[in-house]
This record gives structure tokens, C-alpha cells and sequence, in this order.
């Protein structure tokens, strides 16, 4: 989709400048952009990926990265060849690898080259000097948006030639699921995972919530967020819309499956300007008939039975 000027200069704005707790790096030969609590420096944190959406950048959910490096998080955001900003060499009248409106063409070899920054990125921090005391390597989760969420649910399992061992968590922030969804491969996810979607993203929301969609095809422990009045970019810096639910409940979700704490009561509550909120995890399930989720107050499946 292009863009007009006007907006594609408010986003540059948006992204390019730097905040406090944030600095860029070269690892593993990517750009990356890097966010921590100063008070984290000198121990183990868990540890966030970030995937940025197609023709999107590092930098593009600031608001969010914030929000986890202030909770205690560890955020590392390489941008990816088809990065436009904070430094992306991509164009915006690039189109992608295969049309977006044809899932069905998509297969594991399909933005292969994310997936493997994200493994590189990892890699990399295990033995780079700034990083590899920093890291807990048994909180790692994954966080992406559009694109992005693509490219961490295919990590996931969801391409089983992708998956990546040890991931915690998986927060899709409007994903572009559509391909796993026609080759039935989200049953292979090996990780809890929230899908988060708007009543103004109309071409991403309805597959992720109709019947047999993402979240229906989707193992528990998983979670759905439908955030009323937002579009595509609402997860991004340049649209600030329902942005406090957006953290409230993306903290809540890897507060509970990777730092290990108690789960929020935001898991499981509808909080004001959700549209739709569903859940089906060891905490029990909103809808126990739909998708396979489990019954109220069920456990769910332990992922090493998976």
C-alpha cells in the first residue's frame, strides 16, 4: 500500500529520534536497535526479539519497546532488508516477494532471510562482548508486527524448517498469519502465543478471528485482543491509538510466560475499547466450544507433551 508524503514524513519523524534507554548497534552485521533499563545492565534480562512490519523499521513501535525495556525487558530490533527507515536501504515502491493477497503461494522459503536475521541476532549476542551477560537465554520471546508477526510465528513452529528452540512467547501484533492459516501449520506452534488485532485492520483482523482463523487454529496456551477503532498502524509510533491497552495487555502476557509471574488479571478481562477478547491457556477459556480451546478452568496442553 503507498503512502501519502504527509505520512511517510510523520513516520520518519516518529522513528528517527532517540530516547533515553535506546542506542544502535552492529550485530551480526544487522542494524540493530537496542532498549534496557539502566538498572538491568549488570544481570540477566529476559529478552525480547522485535520484527518490524514490511517497509517498517527497528524503531517503528517505540511506544511499545519503552514500555518493555521499563518493565525490565532487554529489547533487541534489527531492521530487516526490507526496511525503509532508521537506516533501511529498501525503497518504498519495492514490492514484496509474493503478493500479500495470495497466501497460498507463500511457503517456508517466503521471507526466509527474516527469519534467519533473527537467528543470526541470537547467535551473535551469545558471544558479542555487550551482550552475552546480559541476555537469560531461558526468557527469550519473540514480538512482531505485520510482517514481522509473520516472521515470529513462523519461528514459532508455525514453519516447522524454521522453528527456533527455547522461545517462551510469541506476541503477533496484527499478523500476517494468512499462509500458515491455508497450510495448516499454526498447530505446530511450541509456544504460547496472544494475537492482537483492531476493528479498523481490514486486512489482517478477520482472519485472525473467524472461524477457523489463526486463533482458532492456534494450540494453547493463546490469547486474541481486538482493539476497537484501531487500524494497521496502530502499534506503530505513528498511530497513537488505544496504545495503554496495546502495553497493558502485551506486558501482561510476557510478564506471565516469560518472567514467570503470577497472571494478570488483564489475561483475562475485556478492559474498555476491546472489541473482542478471547482466551484459551491453563488459566481457562472464554469460548471452550470454539477452535479447541480448553474447557473453563482446564490446564492447557503442557507445551513439552506438544
Amino acid at each position: 500500500m503507498r503512502l501519502p508524503l504527509s505520512i511517510v514524513t510523520a513516520w520518519l519523524m516518529s522513528v528517527l529520534a532517540a530516547h533515553a534507554g535506546e542506542e544502535t548497534v552492529r550485530l551480526a552485521g544487522l542494524s540493530v536497535e537496542v532498549w534496557s533499563h539502566p538498572a538491568g545492565a549488570n544481570v540477566p534480562q529476559p529478552t525480547l526479539l522485535f520484527s518490524h512490519g514490511f517497509h517498517g523499521c527497528s524503531t517503528q513501535s517505540r511506544f511499545l519497546m519503552e514500555a518493555f525495556a521499563e518493565a525490565g525487558y532487554l529489547v533487541l530490533a534489527p531492521n530487516h532488508r526490507d526496511a525503509t527507515c532508521h537506516g533501511g536501504e529498501a525503497g518504498w515502491a519495492e514490492r514484496p516477494e509474493l503478493p500479500f493477497q495470495q497466501p497460498q503461494r507463500w511457503d517456508d522459503t517466503s521471507y526466509r532471510d527474516r527469519a534467519e536475521d533473527l537467528r543470526r541476532l541470537i547467535e551473535a549476542a551469545r558471544t558479542d562482548p555487550r551482550f552475552r551477560a546480559r541476555v537469560d537465554w531461558s526468557r527469550l520471546g519473540l514480538v512482531g508486527h505485520s510482517l514481522g508477526g509473520y516472521t515470529v510465528l513462523g519461528l514459532a513452529g508455525a514453519w516447522p524448517s524454521w522453528r527456533l528452540p527455547g522461545i517462551k512467547a510469541v506476541l503477533a501484533l496484527s499478523p500476517y498469519a494468512q499462509p500458515f492459516a491455508r497450510h495448516r501449520t499454526l498447530a505446530g506452534l511450541t509456544a504460547p502465543v496472544m494475537y492482537q488485532g483492531g476493528t479498523r485492520d481490514f486486512g489482517i483482523t478477520p482472519a485472525l478471528r473467524r472461524s477457523e482463523g489463526s486463533y482458532d487454529s492456534s494450540p494453547p496456551p493463546k490469547y486474541y485482543v481486538e482493539f476497537d477503532r484501531a487500524g494497521h498502524l496502530a502499534w506503530t509510533n505513528l498511530r497513537a491509538v488505544a496504545h495503554d491497552s496495546i502495553v497493558a495487555y502485551s506486558l501482561a502476557f510476557v510478564d506471565h510466560y516469560l518472567k514467570g509471574e503470577a497472571a494478570s488479571a488483564v489475561l483475562t478481562r475485556k478492559l474498555p475499547g476491546v472489541a473482542v477478547h478471547r482466551y484459551a491457556s491453563e488459566l481457562g477459556s472464554s469460548d471452550p466450544d470454539a477452535g479447541g480451546g480448553s474447557p473453563p478452568h482446564a490446564p492447557a496442553r503442557p507445551l513439552s507433551e506438544r
